[in-house]
C-alpha cells in the first residue's frame, strides 16, 4: 500500500468522527472553535483571559491538546472552567477521534462553547478537521510577519487570526514586525478573515475579541431559539 493511500485513509477515518462529533454539538446547541498556532504564540493565555472575563456571559469548556504533560491545563482549572486534557505522546495535532472522548467529558449541558487548544503547530492541525465551527489562528508579533505566506493553508481556513503580544512592539522587541503586511497576506488568502490585535498579557485589544465571540455565541443560540 502507497503512503499516499495510508494517508487517505487516516483522513477519511478522521472525518468520520468529525462529522459524529459536529453532529453531536449540533444536536446539543453548542458551539466549537478550534484554536492553532506555533508553540509560544500565547493561546492558553487568551484562554484564561477570555473565560475570566467573559464567564458571566459565556459557559466555555476548554479541551487542551499538548504533546507531554498538563501544564496548560492546570492554568485553564485555576480559571474554574471545565477541561480535558489529551497528550497525543509524541503526534503534531489532536484528531477526531481523540476530541470525540474528550467530549464526553465535559459538563456539555453547562457549556455554550467549546474552545480546542490544539497541539502546537501551524501546519498538521490544519489539516483535520474536528468537528469544530471554525478555526482560530493566533500569531505572536514575536514569530515574525511571514507565517501567512509562509504556512497560508491555516490562515486560509480560519474565522479568526488574533495577532498577539503587540506589547513587545512598543518596547521595541519585535520592530521588525510589520501588521500590515500580515494582514494584506492573510487577507489576500481569506477575504473573510476577522483580523484583532492583541495583547493577552495587558488586555488591549481583547475587548474586538470578546465582542466577537459574544456574538458567535448569541447568533447560534438565536438560530435555535
Amino acid at each position: 500500500m502507497s503512503k499516499i493511500d495510508i494517508g487517505r485513509r487516516i483522513l477519511s477515518e478522521n472525518e468520520k468522527y468529525a462529522l459524529d462529533n459536529g453532529r453531536l454539538l449540533s444536536e446539543g446547541g453548542k458551539l466549537c472553535l478550534n484554536m492553532i498556532s506555533s508553540p509560544g504564540s500565547g493561546k492558553t493565555t487568551i484562554l484564561v483571559r477570555t473565560i475570566t472575563e467573559l464567564k458571566e456571559k459565556i459557559g466555555i469548556g476548554v479541551i487542551e491538546g499538548d504533546i507531554q504533560t498538563d501544564i496548560d491545563a492546570e492554568r485553564i482549572r485555576a480559571t474554574e472552567a471545565p477541561v480535558v486534557q489529551i497528550n497525543t505522546e509524541g503526534g503534531c495535532h489532536l484528531n477526531a477521534a481523540q476530541v470525540a472522548g474528550a467530549l464526553k467529558g465535559l459538563p456539555m449541558d453547562k457549556l455554550d462553547l467549546i474552545m480546542i487548544e490544539n497541539v502546537g503547530n501551524l501546519v498538521c492541525p490544519s489539516a483535520f478537521e474536528l468537528g469544530e465551527n471554525g478555526k482560530v489562528v493566533v500569531l505572536s508579533v514575536a514569530e515574525g510577519d511571514d507565517k501567512p505566506a509562509k504556512y497560508p493553508a491555516i490562515f486560509a481556513k480560519s474565522k479568526v487570526l488574533l495577532i498577539n503580544k503587540i506589547d513587545l512592539l512598543t518596547k521595541g522587541a519585535a520592530e521588525d514586525f510589520d501588521i500590515e503586511r500580515v494582514k494584506t497576506d492573510a487577507r489576500r488568502l481569506n477575504k473573510e478573515i476577522r483580523i484583532f490585535q492583541i495583547s493577552a498579557k495587558t488586555g488591549e485589544g481583547m475587548s474586538g475579541w470578546y465582542d466577537w465571540l459574544t456574538e458567535f455565541v448569541r447568533n447560534r443560540q438565536s438560530q435555535r431559539a
